[in-house]
């Protein structure tokens, strides 16, 4: 019996299985940066003579936030288009 074929479903399922578990990583910082957002403009609003470090500091904050999002973008998309050929090369 040719397992090949079966190992290489497996391969293809697991690549899958694992872009749509790294692509679920971009939940958590748009939650994050809403949150970061929302007490800034309360900040801003409760003394607004501190508009530009409350700012600058939400802005260096979200952009920290948003490469977790990336990050898992990147390994999605590695999954979906570099992984499988690697393994189908590996498997012949």
């Amino acid at each position: 019996m040719d397992f090949t074929v079966l190992a290489k479903g497996i391969a293809l399922a697991g690549c899958g299985i694992g872009a749509g578990c790294a692509l679920i990583a971009g939940i958590g910082p748009g939650i994050g940066e809403g949150n970061a957002v929302a007490k800034a403009l309360e900040a801003i609003g409760r003394q607004p003579e501190c508009k530009g470090d409350v700012t600058s500091t939400m802005l260096l904050g979200c952009a920290i936030a948003e490469t977790t999002g990336i990050y898992g973008f990147v390994t999605g998309l590695l999954l979906i288009f570099v992984a499988p050929g690697m393994f189908m090369n590996f498997l012949k």
